[in-house]
């Protein structure tokens, strides 16, 4: 362990942090999709602490976010609640599995996750007639109370098998089975993250697979840019936000999987 801590570029670490962040409140994600690759990739870190250390970094970037989307009054209380209910566990469940997979696995299986939802996000994105603001929906949760359970559930397991917080997950979830505009889908899924990443981040913990130091820099540095991200997202025009939302999820996810495979 200490020698994987010399080798790790710090300054780098830093960088990743204020851009992951930015992503983060921008994208309503805790920034594990993005981190995860980038700490690989150019700080030169261990795959099982590339996946579990931003975990506690996506707890700060969520809750600083949520101060941003708050004023803006688009939670969905009783889709948030039922999310964290059934989320929770299973995340607990998920993180204790992901040992018995090697890190190669959960990081190939992370980034197919995610180039695959970022091309069905934008395939309808694409279809759909731009309109420039959808209104809140305030009855989300009716009538799909057992499917956003099932879904919290599998994306509980999900996060926490794979070290991640959920929010792409649960943000595409709310878009295409819930309805919710983007902007919305965005504000329920980073409280999501932000629940989902702390019974994740005490079980990789307890597991070995977090690097300290590394997560207290992408916490700090998180804290700030997910705040401007945040800000930037609430003024941004949604037919924008949701082509700029599914293109990066497929833009990171290929990269990840060329990089792990050729690696």
């Amino acid at each position: 362990m200490f020698t994987l801590l010399q080798q790790t570029d710090y300054l780098v670490v830093l960088i990743i942090g204020l851009i992951v962040g930015y992503l983060s409140g921008l994208l309503g994600k805790g920034g594990s999709a993005v981190s995860t690759p980038a700490l690989q990739i150019f700080a030169g870190v261990n795959p099982f602490y590339a996946l579990a250390s931003p975990l506690p970094a996506a707890i700060t970037s969520t809750i600083s976010a949520t101060t941003v989307y708050s004023r803006q009054k688009l939670f969905n209380r009783k889709v948030i609640l039922t999310g964290a209910l059934f989320g929770v566990p299973a995340t607990l469940a998920g993180s204790f599995l992901s040992k018995f997979l090697p890190g190669k696995t959960l990081m190939i299986l992370t980034a197919l996750f995610i180039v695959s939802i970022g091309g069905s996000l934008l395939f309808s994105f694409l279809r759909k007639k731009n309109v420039e603001e959808t209104p809140v929906v305030e009855n989300a949760a009716e009538g799909h109370q057992q499917l956003i359970v099932l879904a919290s559930l599998g994306i509980g397991l999900l996060s926490g098998l794979l070290a991640n917080a959920g929010g792409v997950l649960f943000s595409s979830f709310f878009i295409k089975k819930l309805h919710m505009p983007i902007k919305q889908a965005l504000a329920c899924s980073i409280v999501l993250s932000a629940l989902l990443s702390i019974p994740g981040a005490l079980a990789h913990w307890w597991l070995g697979h977090i690097d300290w130091n590394i997560a207290l820099v992408l916490s700090l540095t998180a804290i700030p840019s997910s705040y401007l991200g945040a800000k930037t997202a609430v003024k941004m025009k949604s037919p924008l936000l949701e082509k700029l939302f599914a293109c990066t999820l497929i833009v990171f996810g290929v990269y990840d999987i060329i990089y792990t495979l050729c690696k």
